[in-house]
């Protein structure tokens, strides 16, 4: 092969592979190209399922039962043998009254029933003699009569006087202010040296904390819904209710619907209910407010798509779907009850629809999409309100310390 031919053939090889290096290079050039059009997004199959609804009021906590502490007798009070906000079982020592002129009054009813019996012996004794007179012709029959009518007067008055004692005593007795129920003393407490009056003077209020009740209030509506969801429970079991405190966090122990009240509020259509939940521990207390959620009704396959998927526009709500194409597309719907990391869609979804979850940052609608998909625990969708239970620890040391903790009394 002469110099000139194979100089020749290897221009044409080197063209050759510059041609095909070049190339190579412009088919990377154009797949980044198409890469940096197709929008990086997340997206999920919505979710379709049985799905149980809960509602939530604004509510107080209260005692299920409250007394206030009157004397039945009237005295100085010369003894106190409680703190306020003690707990204190029934039949526990809470004061006690100057007992002394009742004492005298227990004197002076006995003597005066020491000379009734005097007097009716007396009167019972004329008695059998006039009757051995009359006999005899010697004395009047009136004069008898007269004389058993003295003898049934001095009997009653014998029962007068036994019934003085016995009042007396009671009246003594009732200078000793016992608890009437098991529960936790108000800081209402008068202090020794305080004279009270019977039936009048509130020594101390007294409530049973465990269990505990939550007060709220529904409208008409709601009313007639739950009662309609209660009559299609074949167990007919009262409504659940969980309550969340003022801190975010929920009580660890459900509670029932245990009142109703008669009628609604004139003034505003509303009817008070009370569910009931145990406080074994005292952390609840009357007074403090609540969260009370309701749950029962349950929404028969309902489609749901996760709020991070929804956008507002113009009062409208709205999510990106994955379209036949590949492409965004955009999907006005309807938004019913939020249940956790969800929306239920009444409207404007189908089961088989897939929605962007994440990306939508910078996305439009008719973009290409770059789709991983995804499962709602990769995501951490749930279906219930995600919050912070109270620990172990905080429900048993609620009071610690306390040797009269509520657990240790026996509630009603």
């Amino acid at each position: 092969m002469t110099f000139f031919k194979q100089k020749l053939l290897t221009t044409a090889l080197l063209t050759a592979v510059i041609s095909t290096v070049f190339t190579g290079c412009g088919d990377d050039n154009q797949q980044k190209a198409a890469q940096v059009q197709s929008v990086q997004v997340k997206v999920m199959k919505v979710v379709q399922r049985d799905t149980p609804l809960s509602s939530e009021y604004p509510g107080q906590l209260v005692g299920t039962d409250e007394v206030k502490v009157q004397s039945k007798v009237s005295g100085t009070i010369v003894d106190k043998f409680v703190v306020g906000g003690q707990f204190v079982q029934a039949g526990q020592l809470l004061y006690k009254i100057d007992s002394r002129q009742l004492e005298t009054s227990i004197l002076q009813a006995q003597a005066d029933l020491a000379q009734t019996e005097a007097n009716l012996r007396n009167a019972q004794i004329d008695l059998q003699r006039y009757q051995l007179l009359l006999q005899e012709n010697a004395i009047a029959e009136q004069t008898v009569t007269t004389q058993e009518a003295a003898v049934r007067s001095y009997e009653a008055a014998v029962g007068v006087k036994q019934a003085a004692i016995r009042l007396a005593r009671e009246n003594l007795s009732d200078t000793n202010i016992y608890a009437p129920m098991s529960g936790q003393l108000g800081v209402d407490d008068v202090a020794p040296g305080t004279f009270v009056t019977a039936g009048a003077t509130t020594l101390v209020s007294i409530g049973s904390i465990n269990p505990i009740f939550a007060q709220f209030t529904i409208s008409e509506n709601e009313y007639l819904k739950f009662m309609t969801i209660q009559a299609m429970q074949a167990d007919h079991n009262p409504m659940t209710a969980t309550i969340t405190l003022a801190d975010g966090k929920e009580y660890p122990f459900e509670g029932r619907v245990v009142e109703t009240d008669r009628e609604l509020a004139n003034n505003t259509g509303s009817l008070v209910m009370k569910a009931v939940f145990p406080n074994q521990s005292g952390l609840l207390m009357p007074g403090m407010f609540a969260r009370v959620k309701l749950s029962g009704e349950t929404v028969p396959n309902a489609i749901l798509v996760p709020q991070r998927a929804i956008q507002q526009l113009l009062g409208k709500s709205f999510v990106m779907l994955v379209g036949e194409d590949g492409k965004s597309k955009a999907q006005t719907v309807e938004l019913g009850q939020q249940v956790g990391s969800y929306y239920i869609v009444t409207s404007g979804l189908k089961s088989t629809d897939k929605v962007v979850v994440e990306g939508l940052t910078s996305l439009q609608e008719g973009m290409d999409l770059a789709i991983t998909e995804v499962t709602p625990g990769e995501m951490g969708f749930t279906l219930v309100n995600v919050t912070t239970p109270y620990s172990a620890d905080t429900i048993n040391n609620a009071t610690s310390g306390n040797a009269n903790a509520p657990g240790n009394v026996n509630q009603q």
